[in-house]
């Protein structure tokens, strides 16, 4: 079995981590749990796990400096990084510590089990294809945190944003070496996958959309990224083209939006510019379609989420606030019983969910 050790400050981020995660089906097992840096190196160099799962911000010795010093003694361990701020500071530090991924709190677990496999696919692979797995994951390492600001620019439908990621992402490839073809082809093909996504995620068509292995493409880091540019800004257009342009609102892709993000800030606001139409109209179509307006729409879908959250008692309260979009805890009770007319812990209590 693949022995995992969990650090965070936090119990109840803990106990959400070993809740989500698929660990027998993943051939792994927990074998401990510390609070912060100093005791997660005891218990390291006495449990010898295989892969460390750590918040960033905790008191005393912190992630950036476990990390740090697990690099140093021990290279082998494979680390996930979980952090409640998107900082992009923080990581930065994950991939300079060779960090197999970075998750946002609240944890996904879809994320939190892909970053898993990835971890035992490395663990296994090692031992054959050391030298090359290692290049390729420095590729990967370096490229998490530009894909997280590529996702958020995609969704603002922000081409500017776009450009100025990837020219940032390629001053950083020449300054790592990652100028030969074989690297810069993996770079195209990890971001046409997210660009894919993307497109799927927006109800788009991706089938034309493919990795090119033509050495013109992958010459050099500038056509590379020219490549790409061009690729995800054709794609914003498209959208752009798509709902603005459109003879009448399609408010079942503004629906279908707000489902897949409720759990983000999602307001009216943005909404209407993302749909191009006055947030007036688009009230008033939605309501008149659905029965509800956004804000009581968005509300419904977290509620629902939350009761659901609830049949798991691993779950705390305070981590269904976090999953649901709610950072404040005392208001996110108070608008769950408003909700259902009786507060999430005495649902849960009483066996109502």
């Amino acid at each position: 079995m693949i022995k995992v050790l969990i650090v965070d400050d936090e119990s109840w981020t803990r106990d959400i981590i070993k809740a989500f995660g698929e660990w027998e089906k993943l051939g792994m097992e927990i074998v401990g749990e510390a609070e912060d840096g100093q005791e997660a190196l005891r218990k390291t160099e006495e449990l010898q796990p295989d892969i460390i799962i750590t918040d960033m911000r905790m008191p005393g010795t912190d992630g950036v400096q476990l990390l740090q010093l697990l690099q140093e003694q021990y290279p082998q361990i494979k680390t996930i990084v979980i952090s409640g701020y998107d900082y992009f500071q923080y990581a930065k530090h994950a991939l300079r510590y060779k960090a197999m991924d970075y998750l946002l709190k609240p944890v996904d677990p879809k994320e939190l089990d892909s970053a898993l496999s990835n971890c035992k696919n490395s663990i296994e692979s090692a031992q054959t294809e050391r030298s090359v797995f290692t290049l390729d994951l420095d590729i990967s390492y370096l490229l998490a945190a530009y894909k997280q600001l590529l996702k958020t620019h995609f969704n603002e439908l922000n081409k500017e944003g776009i450009t100025a990621t990837l020219i940032q992402m390629q001053n950083e490839l020449e300054h790592n070496g990652i100028t030969k073809p074989a690297m810069l082809e993996q770079v195209v093909q990890e971001l046409l996958l997210l660009l894919k996504e993307l497109k799927i995620a927006n109800s788009q068509d991706s089938e034309g959309l493919h990795a090119p292995f033509g050495q013109e493409t992958v010459e050099s880091s500038t056509n590379t990224v020219s490549f790409l540019i061009y690729h995800y800004a054709a794609t914003i257009d498209q959208l752009t083209q798509q709902r603005k342009f459109k003879n009448k609102l399609n408010l079942d892709e503004v629906r279908l939006y707000m489902d897949k993000h409720y759990t983000e800030s999602v307001t009216l606001d943005q909404l209407a510019r993302a749909f191009f139409v006055s947030k007036e109209y688009l009230s008033k179509m939605f309501k008149q379609e659905y029965g509800r307006n956004v804000t009581d729409y968005l509300l419904h879908l977290r509620m629902v989420k939350a009761k659901e959250w609830l049949l798991d008692e691993s779950i705390p309260i305070k981590a269904i606030a976090e999953m649901a979009g709610y950072e404040d805890i005392t208001y996110f009770y108070r608008v769950f019983k408003k909700h259902f007319g009786v507060a999430p812990g005495e649902m849960r209590k009483n066996g109502e969910v």
